[in-house]
């Protein structure tokens, strides 16, 4: 029994979703009839059969002692209307697990049958001869002979186990002193499995080889490299040095190794592992980019991207923060959503990276933060002001990265350019939308002029300055894709014409005053002291 987590008592059967507070609980039990209650203890070993069954927006819950003759009861231990339709997607993987936690497990699933039309498989499932569990109550003489007996066996084995423990923590020690030249911190040992030796990182990069030098920034150098696995094989990473162990290179770390290092989805970079050799030199270990980041190829001098390749890009972008904002167990927060951090693997499938701002905070809380992290230029401006991170500031950072995408111009270009935002707002006030698409893109036709305007239309509404009129990202995503049906916006052109609603006032902003009441000019930028970021 969790009381963080309002659990009614410590024996009890639960509905959860996506939280581990329960929506529906009920004392475990089944009703031998209309009015007669059977509760029952669920780990006193006795094997039960349960029955989930979710129909035109009805959960119920029912379960029995699996050596029942009487077999299913006729009235649900749980029922609940829940609306399921924003978890179920199109295709999805549907399993059952035994798993209690951090505890060891109490639970064996020892049969299981799933399906969305046949209600009836259950029938099948065979519960007779199953094992049998149940602890069973020992005579005073078997009682007395295995206490003697692992007396006599400790006895016997105590001398061996002190010598292996002592031979154990010296060569622990020794291993140790191979990885690691200072002390070792308490998260090291929380993050100790996913740590890789460094002598395997100095032999992955030839001792960090300036030939394998592929980027360096504020944090530190990235070095392509060549990873012996364990199981065998290799594998191409990235391998990113921080320069110095600082209270903030070490926060960036663990934030990259906290998020990251549990997220799974195929929009999103996977990290590797980490290491550590001494002070001042922190190492994490990615998936190889063989393609670089997308803003290398939207400012380098590689080939241009095609409209086509640009907008699969943004859709993969916006796939992997719908999974961060929605689809993990709590939610996360970017808060440096750009080009530089998009980064592309040999198929170009965008995969957005650099979890170093990344916070992690409960479904249906914000999160508490009160200090400016980003870049300047995908900040919203509730960020500067009022310090204040939610999944909408992430959706305006993707907007700006959907305008930077479509026009090749960056968000603040040197020499006092118009900021993006602004000029891309003035052209569609001129009726000249489609005149902000890059240049480079026109010359290579092959894209329609209507889709790029609705593209920058959407990426415009997703930077809009109010966060409330905002899309959600999964609203944005499905616009991409062109779907309809999104939370009382009829696909795109709902979009659009909430576009439409807002633009007034927002244009009231750029003709009156510069866009101050909407957007950071450079003045209020400089007075934020307390900005963190690149």
């Amino acid at each position: 029994m969790n009381p963080d987590f309002q659990d009614i008592d410590a024996n009890h059967v639960g509905v959860d979703l996506h939280s581990l507070t329960s929506v529906a609980s009920h004392t475990a039990g089944f009703w031998s009839g209309r009015d007669f209650f059977s509760p029952v203890t669920l780990n006193d070993g006795t094997n039960y059969q349960a029955w989930i069954d979710y129909r035109d927006g009805k959960l119920n819950v029912t379960m029995s002692r699996a050596s029942d003759p009487a077999n299913r009861p006729s009235k649900p231990l749980i029922s609940i209307d829940l609306d399921l339709e924003g978890v179920f997607e199109d295709e999805m993987y549907v399993g059952f697990c035994a798993a209690t936690g951090l505890l060891m497990q109490r639970h064996r699933i020892l049969g299981w049958s799933f399906s969305d039309s046949n209600f009836s498989l259950s029938e099948d499932l065979i519960t007779s001869n199953l094992p049998d569990f149940r602890r069973h109550r020992r005579s005073r003489w078997t009682t007395f002979a295995t206490a003697t007996s692992v007396a006599c066996i400790a006895v016997i084995l105590t001398a061996t186990v002190i010598v292996c423990l002592v031979l154990m923590i010296s060569k622990q020690r020794e291993e140790m002193e191979g990885r690691s030249e200072g002390t070792v911190e308490d998260w090291e040992v929380e993050y100790w499995p996913h740590r890789i030796a460094y002598k395997d990182i100095l032999a992955a990069t030839d001792g960090f080889s300036a030939s394998n030098l592929i980027g360096q920034g504020g944090n530190g150098k990235v070095y392509k490299g060549v990873l012996n696995l364990k199981e065998g094989g290799v594998v191409p990473v990235a391998i990113k040095c921080f320069a110095a162990e600082s209270g903030e290179s070490v926060k960036w770390f663990l934030s990259e190794i906290s998020t990251l290092g549990r997220l799974k989805h195929r929009n999103l970079v996977s990290l590797i592992g980490w290491s550590k050799r001494e002070r001042g030199n922190l190492i994490l270990v990615y998936e190889y980019m063989e393609n670089g980041s997308l803003d290398s190829r939207i400012f380098g001098e590689s080939e241009a991207l095609d409209w086509e390749s640009r907008v699969r890009i943004l859709r993969d972008v916006a796939a992997g923060v719908v999974y961060l904002h929605e689809g993990w167990e709590q939610r996360v927060l970017h808060r440096d959503i750009k080009a530089s951090n998009v980064m592309l693997d040999e198929d170009m499938i965008g995969r957005l990276g650099d979890f170093g701002l990344a916070r992690v905070h409960s479904h249906g809380r914000d999160l508490a933060t009160t200090r400016v992290v980003g870049t300047v230029g995908y900040m919203a401006p509730e960020v500067v002001r009022e310090g204040k991170a939610t999944d909408k500031t992430d959706v305006f950072g993707f907007g700006v990265l959907v305008l930077e995408v479509v026009c090749g111009r960056r968000p603040i270009e040197e020499g006092g350019s118009q900021p993006l935002i602004e000029w891309v707002f003035g052209l569609m006030e001129g009726g000249d939308l489609g005149s902000a698409v890059d240049p480079r893109i026109r010359r290579m036709g092959g894209y329609e002029e209507e889709e790029a305007v609705r593209v920058l239309k959407l990426g415009l509404l997703c930077a809009c300055d109010d966060p409330m009129t905002r899309p959600t990202i999964r609203q944005a995503a499905r616009a991409l894709e062109g779907k309809h049906g999104m939370d009382g916006c009829d696909g795109v052109s709902g979009l659009l014409e909430k576009l439409r609603e807002v633009s007034g006032s927002w244009a009231g902003s750029v003709n009156g005053s510069g866009l101050r009441g909407a957007h950071l000019t450079f003045e209020e930028l400089k007075q934020s002291t307390s900005l963190e970021g690149r």
